[in-house]
Formats: structure tokens, C-alpha cells, sequence
């Protein structure tokens, strides 16, 4: 198993255990591009270096964290003064509310973790609080510090048991989040129609189905990788598929009727994304044997 991200304690009230957090997401991208002189073709370094740069690049350990206090004047911050800030939550996530999931608006989460125990000795506690989550319904909210800030984190019981641990989300502060209000005022208001709405719902139902995630894959990536391998063997560059154009709809009573009935066209529209995906399969193996070994996205 890989290290753990964070190593810490889950505090409620008095009750108190050790849990580890590992990142529950990782980057699948195969394509990655090195930064070239258009000119010459040869790669891009970056440096760094002071002021006009007389002295040289500057070594990583001579650098320090700097806080402008006034115009152009700074003060140092070494990196063990920053590892050693006096902030609980750096090593304890001290549950200070429950809600209902259905309070949290899906635009406050931000990053998902997986929480295990920290060993056999604080399975005992985890598992009751888990499953006393779980039966609740209830999300707990804390506070966690690390990267450089202290972020609000939900921790939550999965609903399937042959999951025995506990998922935590990294969430967003509500200032950071910018006010719908004013993106959303200049939008025309009008009636809705039972009869619109009723083929709308119909239309909904129709497309509706359980939610697989294995359905769903990055199309944009196989786009690179297709054109990647164009390039490699010199052939003609794959060319953006001209949009399908339907039927001409007088209103939107007839476009939502033409919908609940089927639209082949949009159909059909699916079969150049489908083949791009396999063409970009079968070259898979050239692209990844044309790359350096090091992967980098300088």
C-alpha cells in the first residue's frame, strides 16, 4: 500500500482514534508534453534566479518563503517555522458538527480521500463511528491542516458495507464560492407550459438509468493520442468532425417531441467519437514507445 497522505486523529467529544488519509484520486493521462523552442526543437529549462539573474540560477536550498510586508520589503519565513505553526488540526481533525448529505450542496466538496484506520488497535472505535454514520445518515465536519492551509474536510460512512472504511472530502469556504445571484439575474423569466413540462419529465425518464462510471472515459485524451500518432508517422492530422445538423424545429414543443420519439441523428452522432477512441487504441503502444522515459509537463 502506498503512504499515507495524512497521519492523524478523528476527535468526537472524548472519543478519540487514529486514522490514515490516502488521495482516492489519480491522474490516468498517458500524453505528456514537454515544453520546445519553436526554432530549434530543443527543450525548455526553467531556472531561478535573483533579480536580473548576474548571480545564477539559485539553489533549491537557499530558498525561503518571503512575505511582502511593504513595497518591496520582505520578511523570511524558514520552512521549519512553517512546520512547526501552532494549529491543532495538523494532527487531530476534531469533528465539531454533524448534517444531513443532503445539506451540503455539491459545489462545496472539493477532493476525495480514503480514511482507514491507523492500525488494529483503533479499529474497534473507527468501526463504531463508521457504522454510526452510516445508520444516521449524518456527515461529520472538521477542520485539517496541510499543503499550506487549514481546509474545512467532511467525513462520511459509505452506504455499502463491503466498504469497511470512510470516505473524506476536502471542502470549499463559502467565501470562496462566487455568488450565483448576480450570474444568474439577467435570465429571462418565463412560464412553463404543463404540456412542455410533461414531455420534458417524459424525456428525462426515458434517458434516465443507474449511474456507471466505467461508462464515461476522457474522449479528449484519445483525440491527443490519435493526433500524436498522426504526427509520429507522418500522416494526414485528424480534422474535428463537422456537427450533425437535425432537423429543423419550428418550437420547442416539436424538439421535445422529436426527442421523447428518438433522435437518430444524434445516434449516429456518436459513431466518429467511437471510432477516433478505437483508431487511437490500436496506436497506443507507438505513442508510449516514441516517449521519453521521464515524464514531465515542463
Amino acid at each position: 500500500m502506498a503512504r499515507p497522505f495524512w497521519t492523524g486523529q478523528i476527535q468526537i467529544s472524548l472519543v478519540s482514534f487514529g486514522v490514515n488519509l490516502f488521495p482516492a484520486t489519480e491522474s490516468k493521462a498517458e500524453i505528456h508534453f514537454h515544453q520546445l523552442s519553436r526554432s530549434t526543437g530543443e527543450r525548455i529549462r526553467h531556472q531561478k534566479v535573483t533579480g536580473e539573474g548576474e548571480e545564477g540560477p539559485v539553489e533549491k536550498s537557499d530558498i525561503v518563503k518571503g512575505y511582502e510586508y511593504r513595497k518591496g520589503e520582505y520578511v523570511m519565513i524558514e520552512p521549519d517555522e512553517i512546520k512547526n505553526l501552532r494549529i491543532p488540526s495538523k494532527r487531530t481533525i476534531e469533528v465539531t458538527q454533524f448534517v444531513d448529505a443532503s445539506e451540503i450542496d455539491p459545489e462545496y466538496y472539493e477532493k476525495p480521500y480514503f480514511v482507514v484506520p491507523e492500525d488494529d488497535s483503533q479499529a474497534e472505535a473507527f468501526t463504531v463511528v463508521r457504522k454510526a454514520l452510516q445508520t444516521t445518515h449524518k456527515i461529520a465536519l472538521g477542520k485539517i491542516a496541510f499543503s499550506g492551509r487549514e481546509h474545512l474536510i467532511a467525513i462520511a460512512a459509505p452506504s455499502d458495507d463491503k466498504l469497511p472504511g470512510m470516505f473524506a472530502y476536502t471542502m470549499r469556504y463559502a467565501e470562496e464560492l462566487r455568488k450565483p445571484a448576480s450570474y444568474f439575474a439577467d435570465i429571462k423569466k418565463t412560464a412553463v407550459e404543463a404540456d412542455q413540462l410533461s414531455l420534458a419529465k417524459e424525456l428525462i425518464k426515458r434517458k434516465a438509468a443507474k449511474f456507471d462510471p466505467e461508462k464515461f472515459t476522457d474522449q479528449y485524451e484519445a483525440a491527443v493520442r490519435e493526433l500524436v500518432e498522426a504526427k509520429i508517422q507522418n500522416l494526414p492530422i485528424p480534422q474535428e468532425e463537422p456537427v450533425r445538423k437535425g432537423a429543423k424545429v419550428i418550437n420547442l414543443m416539436d424538439a421535445l417531441r422529436k426527442s421523447v420519439q428518438g433522435d437518430k441523428a444524434a445516434a449516429a452522432g456518436k459513431k466518429p467519437v467511437e471510432k477516433a477512441a478505437a483508431s487511437s487504441r490500436q496506436g497506443m503502444a507507438l505513442v508510449k514507445a516514441g516517449r521519453g522515459s521521464k515524464r514531465d509537463t515542463a
